[in-house]
């Protein structure tokens, strides 16, 4: 059972808006690690979809090596997160689809908000049912 808020740290939380508003035209995605359960750092991963600018691929080698540095620093997986360049940070037919860590929180950055940064977490379970979870920030 997992927590229906979450705290996460405002520098984290920066980073990750810093990153969305530096790529607006593409989504941008990554990992977020974890030291007992507290979210702690980012991992970039370059996106490697076709068509960037409405959907998101990790980049294979990239995320192997998100997930390499995150056990070098004894982090565990926390979120996988993207961004939404022009759409709200609502979770999309294609991201339940892709959905493969079912402990993992998505996190959706949305830039679509008239200059107003959007962020929301989501859980998706193997059924693809999803539960929407309070960011804490």
């Amino acid at each position: 059972m997992h927590d229906k808020e979450i705290h996460i740290p405002r520098t984290l939380v920066n980073q990750l808006l810093r990153y969305a508003q530096t790529f607006p035209d593409v989504e941008i995605c990554g990992l977020v690690g974890a030291k007992g359960g507290i979210p702690s750092h980012c991992y970039p991963v370059t996106n490697a979809a076709p068509t960037p600018d409405c959907r998101f691929q990790m980049e294979p080698r990239e995320q192997i090596e998100a997930m390499r540095q995150m056990r070098e620093r004894g982090e565990e997986l926390f979120a996988i997160f993207h961004s939404h360049p022009a759409a709200p940070a609502e979770l999309s037919a294609i991201d339940l689809e892709q959905a493969a860590y079912p402990d993992a929180l998505y996190l959706i950055i949305s830039l679509n908000t008239k200059g107003v940064l959007e962020m929301r977490g989501f859980r998706i379970n193997r059924a693809r049912q999803t539960e929407e979870i309070t960011l804490l920030l």
